[in-house]
């Protein structure tokens, strides 16, 4: 590592797939080195989304400080750029009361865009996405694809065809201001942040991870995630916005429609998050595996029946790198 990184502030990432036991094992590292916890999962910043984003509970936010965790409104939209903020905002609160920030979860555009910087790209209108909503439920996705092919020859041309949300996106930004995303993507981006990012990287079998989903899932429905989507329906919200596309939401959604029966549902919800847990693995190994400087990879998934075997290994890693 160079003197200028070296002089840099600390600041732990620990990731790693929904269910691996990132934020069990953020809890421990906090209580233990004086941790604040930072959350950076792009559906926990949600107050109305506690169930079915396992956000942490009050026994362990009682434990240790949490930040970031139910913070914003479902009908609000939480980008990279604005979490980047908040994120930034809660690091230096955490480090000027002396406590280690602990950046936790399974969102890579959030962490990627904190580490590595950002495009700085202008809000869109709410009435922008309004219309875009509205082409898309009408069936225009043809004329939205025509006009970014006119556009923004480059986007259209990466975009693929069943990418919905990428379309949408593109579309909305030449509307709003004047000019392709493309080449907004070629403006300077906002910097990467001025710490010094290490890495705890859970990656447990998939096997493992597919049984955890599963029974984490019941536990969920147990818990009352059916009328937290009772609630979320409620707000009649976009079928593209954020909260809507949580996983496990739309399955329940439709079973309240009376589309599906619950066992239905439920079993299309694991699956759904199952294939979720899949991306994020890829992009995990992609992105993090092999090409960060600073890291500690457990092949394996934390809990309190492998905490001794884990956590000491995990605890030198730390106290190493505050030393």
């Amino acid at each position: 590592m160079s003197a200028e990184g070296a002089a840099k502030p600390l600041a732990l990432v620990v990731a790693g797939p929904t269910a691996s036991g990132k934020s069990a094992l953020a809890v421990r590292i906090a209580e233990e080195v004086g941790g604040t916890i930072i959350n950076a999962d792009s559906l926990q910043v949600y107050r109305e989304l506690a169930i079915l984003t396992a956000r942490p509970g009050k026994e362990d936010v009682d434990r240790v400080p949490h930040r970031l965790y139910g913070v914003l409104s479902v009908t609000e939209n939480c980008s990279a750029g604005r979490w980047r903020q908040m994120a930034l905002t809660e690091m230096e609160r955490a480090r000027g009361e002396g406590r280690l920030p602990i950046l936790v979860g399974g969102t890579g555009l959030y962490l990627k865009a904190l580490e590595e910087g950002l495009y700085e790209i202008p809000a869109v209108p709410t009435a922008v996405r309004a219309e875009a909503e509205a082409l898309l439920a009408s069936g225009e996705r043809d004329r939205l694809r025509q006009d970014l092919a006119e556009g923004d020859p480059e986007s259209h041309a990466r975009l693929h065809p069943n990418d919905t949300q990428r379309l949408l996106r593109a579309w909305e930004v030449l509307q709003a201001t004047g000019r392709p995303l493309s080449e907004w993507q070629r403006r300077p981006a906002l910097p990467a942040a001025p710490w010094r990012f290490a890495w705890i990287l859970l990656l447990p079998p998939r096997e493992v991870l597919a049984r955890e989903i599963d029974r984490r899932f019941q536990a969920m429905l147990e818990a009352g995630a059916l009328e937290e989507v009772r609630l979320l329906m409620d707000f009649d919200l976009a079928q593209s916005s954020t909260a809507a596309k949580a996983v496990g939401v739309p399955d329940l959604a439709a079973y309240m429609r009376g589309e599906v029966d619950l066992d239905s549902a439920t079993r299309a919800a694991q699956a759904a998050t199952r294939r979720y847990a899949k991306r994020q693995l890829t992009w995990l190994r992609g992105q993090v595996l092999g090409r960060k400087e600073t890291i500690l990879l457990i092949r394996a998934q934390y809990s309190d029946l492998n905490s001794r075997r884990i956590f000491p290994k995990v605890l030198q890693f730390v106290l190493t790198l505050s030393g």
